[in-house]
């Protein structure tokens, strides 16, 4: 609906103040029809027309507006529905977006599942070897509980009973001797002189019995006091009864036998038990020998298999120009079926200048390459600990191996002369061969895995000389501390040593 008004006022304004201008009107009529009272009916009718009056007056003044709004050009146009009205539209629905699928951790190679199978495992053997030493205290801990209380229940009675012995004993021998003295007595008073000479040998032979009866029966109670001082305790009456050692006149009743024999058979199963625990000990302590590290060594290299690209690169600090030379080194390989390398120094002119090598339970060392070669067999056993060592002097020629402390082949006449070159490169479990150039990115590419070294190696040391046999004596005690003597050109713990492939460092 549109309506048009004059510029400048509005016909709703003028339409109210028509009404105020109404209502006091009003007002006053209705005051002025109060005050009137005898007013004719011609004043009523004046007074009604000039009520109406204002209504025709505003019903005009809208005419009259509508009438000028139409000369004018402004429109204003005027919506009278709610304003107040919300419309909610249908919208569609927000397409969901699908969400991506989770990130997929790739397959694990073959190489990644055996070296997390070999690291479980060896998880597993601490574990066990905790457990093993923990049963170890338990069982030595009960098995002394038991001595003490076997000692403790049992030594009175085996004081006492070396006590009476002993006092038994020379009651017997006092007998004998008073026996014999009366007996001579007896006889000299009724022999005749001329049997004087025999009746003296007769005393000599008794003598002489009394005299070896004396002695055996102070050997016995010398080991009765031993067996119970230094044995278990009642040890001493089992061996007076083992010996054939019974008391005459009775003085040892049954009853007190069948004690000792009781007593006797309940210390013969605590040894028993004693000795079986004792042998478990020993088969405990070698296989936990086996599994640590020897020489007081405190890591070691493992190998996990034999692999072209496991092996460890050794960077001496100073060049290897050698004319003579010692290295040592602790090896436990897993399995040994034909040449695996352990040691290995050589350069792209020879790559075989020294070698140190085995072949089934065999070790070899070579120095210049495989025409000089020192060889001993059955001296590695796959699965336990040995410690290997070649020395070469370049004077005579003269080139020894070492194994477990042992001196067990030399040979003269290798590489007499020689001088080692420098310039070229160590590896320890693998050899260089003359294919490829220094020891960079895919140098293990030219690796046979046939010779790769399989197990574990630690103390590995080199020095410039020829050491003494005492000094490798010493390196190869089992118990000793061999890897605190380090060499002067390699020196394991301190020169550095960096594994490859699978090869890694281990505690």
């Amino acid at each position: 609906m549109r309506v048009r008004s004059r510029k400048g006022e509005c016909w709703t304004c003028s339409l109210q103040n028509n009404r105020q201008r109404e209502r006091k009107r009003e007002q006053q009529t209705h005051s002025e029809r109060v005050t009137l009272t005898h007013r004719d009916r011609e004043a009523g009718t004046r007074s009604m027309f000039h009520r109406r009056l204002p209504e025709a007056v505003c019903v005009l003044s809208v005419c009259v507006c509508v009438c000028l709004a139409v000369a004018y050009e402004d429109d204003i146009e005027i919506n009278f529905a709610d304003s107040y009205f919300n419309e909610i539209t249908e919208v569609d629905a927000p397409e969901v977006t699908p969400s991506t699928a989770p990130c997929g951790t790739p397959d694990l190679t073959k190489w990644e599942k055996i070296f997390t199978m070999l690291e479980n495992s060896q998880m597993r053997e601490n574990m066990l070897l905790q457990y093993t030493d923990e049963i170890i205290k338990v069982e030595m801990g009960s098995l002394r509980g038991e001595i003490l209380r076997l000692v403790a229940q049992y030594g009175g009675s085996c004081g006492s009973a070396v006590e009476a012995t002993g006092k038994r004993m020379a009651l017997q021998l006092e007998a004998h001797l008073k026996e014999t003295l009366e007996q001579h007595k007896i006889g000299g008073q009724t022999s005749a002189a001329g049997n004087s000479v025999e009746n003296f040998h007769h005393l000599e032979a008794l003598l002489q019995q009394l005299l070896s009866a004396v002695r055996t029966q102070s050997s016995r109670l010398s080991k009765l006091e031993s067996s119970c001082l230094s044995g278990p305790a009642g040890a001493g009456i089992r061996m007076m009864t083992k010996n054939g050692f019974h008391l005459q006149g009775g003085e040892v009743t049954g009853h007190s036998q069948q004690e000792v024999t009781t007593k006797e058979a309940a210390l013969d199963g605590v040894l028993a038990a004693l000795q079986r625990v004792k042998e478990e000990l020993e088969e405990v302590q070698k296989s936990s020998r086996q599994r640590y590290l020897p020489a007081g060594c405190e890591m070691a290299l493992l190998f996990p298999m034999r692999s072209r690209r496991i092996y460890t690169a050794v960077i001496p600090a100073v060049p290897l120009s050698l004319s003579s030379f010692t290295v040592c080194m602790w090896v436990k390989p897993t399995t040994v079926s034909n040449k695996t390398v352990l040691f290995s120094y050589g350069n792209r002119r020879n790559p075989y200048e020294i070698q140190l090598l085995l072949a089934q339970t065999s070790a070899l060392f070579t120095v210049g390459g495989e025409a000089h070669l020192v060889e001993e067999r059955d001296v590695v056993n796959p699965g336990q600990w040995t410690h290997l060592c070649g020395a070469w002097s370049s004077g005579q020629g003269l080139a020894t191996l070492w194994a477990d402390g042992k001196k067990v082949a030399s040979s003269p006449g290798v590489a007499e002369g020689h001088v080692l070159p420098d310039g070229g490169s160590v590896q320890l479990g693998q050899e260089r061969n003359g294919c490829c150039g220094s020891a960079v990115a895919g140098f293990e590419e030219g690796f046979d895995p046939k010779l790769a070294f399989a197990g574990k190696m630690t103390g590995v040391n080199m020095w410039d000389s020829v050491l003494t046999e005492e000094e490798i004596s010493q390196l190869a005690l089992r118990q000793g501390q061999g890897c605190e003597q380090r060499g002067s050109m390699v020196a394991w713990g301190v020169t550095e040593m960096v594994p490859h492939g699978g090869a890694q460092f281990i505690h």
